[in-house]
């Protein structure tokens, strides 16, 4: 049997990184029979009881953990301690024992009070109860977020604010307030009930506007049988006949450059400007604008309405200034009226308030009885020849 040794080639041998040896910058051979110098320590240089002794006068280091940016005040750090028994506790367990005696001691003259003295139960206060100092302390506490919350309840809210300032309605006040439309002193307030200052400065943005550009205000010629407000007793509401069918064909907003299309969403939030009976007829104003709503309808509103009124019976000049003024109605004296003849048998009231009924009951204390009412103005908008059961766009040059 013949045995072949086949030999690499040298392309195919790994390669061998030989390593230099590291050569002296003497070059004579160092004599190995002596042990070498040591360095000499300079006589500057502190030595290791110096550097102990040092350590033990240098205050401890302390992280900054207040909230006013102060540091804390450093405490010196403890003296090296003797090499403890096995059987003594650790220093570490010395210390912890330490605190927990101090946070004792501090937890018990705390509770030392409350001990002696009884808590509040029930809102009421135990017999031989006497507030210690950590209650007095929560009374202030208490005392001064009352006072707080109390002076911010005197404030007035933004959207109330906002109505006063004859800005828009309460309703329109709290949408445009969710939608942070509405900025007080520079910031966005979006919270409802926001109290503010009365003369703070209220800037609406764009987008408000805009919208409260697109509120309508309709005036219609209100038929007899048609309620103002909510249906009731089967009678259908006033603003079943705003239509397109009902509206004014010589309407001059009809024909402007730019008309206003009816859509149903005009009828979206359009509720009556006051109220009209259902005997009466005449001129009755549904709007979108909390504005116009507020200007005639509101507690200090002072919007003139004139009345037309055929009545029956015998009325002499006592009565008549009694009409004007003199005349109470549940036992609330009436504002000061205009009272006059229009003709034989139709009297003329322009009136600053209105009550429930309130011309007829006023014709029925002086002995007269109310045949047919008619509304004709509001403010300084006619109802014109605005025909019955139709009605028309207010336009943009009237104002009431």
């Amino acid at each position: 049997m013949t045995t072949l040794k086949l030999n690499k080639s040298p392309s195919d041998a790994p390669a061998i990184t030989v390593k230099k040896p590291v050569r002296r910058n003497n070059s004579l051979p160092r004599d190995r029979s002596v042990a070498p110098e040591k360095p000499q320590r300079s006589e500057t240089s502190p030595n290791r009881e110096q550097r102990v002794a040092e350590a033990k006068v240098e205050p401890a280091r302390q992280r900054n953990h207040r909230h006013d940016g102060s540091l804390h005040e450093r405490t010196a750090a403890p003296a090296k301690q003797q090499a403890p028994d096995s059987r003594a506790p650790s220093p570490r367990a010395v210390q912890i024992d330490a605190r927990r005696n101090d946070n004792t001691s501090r937890d018990k003259a705390d509770r030392e009070g409350a001990y002696r003295n009884p808590p509040r139960r029930g809102g009421k206060v135990r017999d031989g109860f006497v507030a210690s100092e950590f209650d007095k302390n929560r009374s202030n506490k208490a005392t001064f977020a009352t006072k707080t919350s109390t002076n911010e309840s005197e404030l007035p809210r933004l959207s109330k604010v906002m109505a006063e300032r004859g800005i828009c309605s309460r309703r329109e006040a709290d949408e445009w307030i969710v939608n942070g439309w509405v900025k007080v002193n520079g910031e966005i307030i979006d919270t409802l009930g926001t109290r503010i200052d009365s003369n703070a400065e209220i800037i609406i943005s764009s987008y408000a506007q805009e919208t409260q550009a697109e509120n309508v205000t309709i005036i219609l010629h209100k038929p007899v049988g048609y309620v103002s407000g909510q249906a009731e007793d089967g009678y259908q509401p006033a603003i079943v006949l705003i239509h397109p069918d009902n509206q004014w064909p010589d309407d001059p907003t009809l024909h402007t450059h730019h008309p206003k299309e009816f859509h149903r969403g005009m009828l979206h939030g359009l509720a009556p400007a006051g109220r009209l009976d259902i005997d009466s007829t005449g001129m009755l104003v549904l709007t979108q604008d909390g504005r116009v709503a507020r200007h005639l309808i509101g507690e200090d509103s002072t919007v003139e309405k004139e009345y037309l009124v055929r009545v029956t019976g015998e009325l002499s000049d006592a009565d008549l200034k009694r009409l004007n003024f003199g005349l109470s109605l549940d036992g609330v004296k009436l504002k000061p009226a205009k009272v006059s003849w229009q003709n034989e048998d139709q009297l003329r009231f322009v009136l600053r308030e209105g009550k429930k009924r309130q011309i007829r009951r006023m014709c029925e204390m002086v002995g007269l009885h109310v045949v047919g009412l008619k509304r004709i103005r509001i403010g300084s908008v006619n109802l014109g020849k605005l025909p019955v059961g139709q009605w028309r766009y207010l336009r943009n040059d009237e104002r009431f």
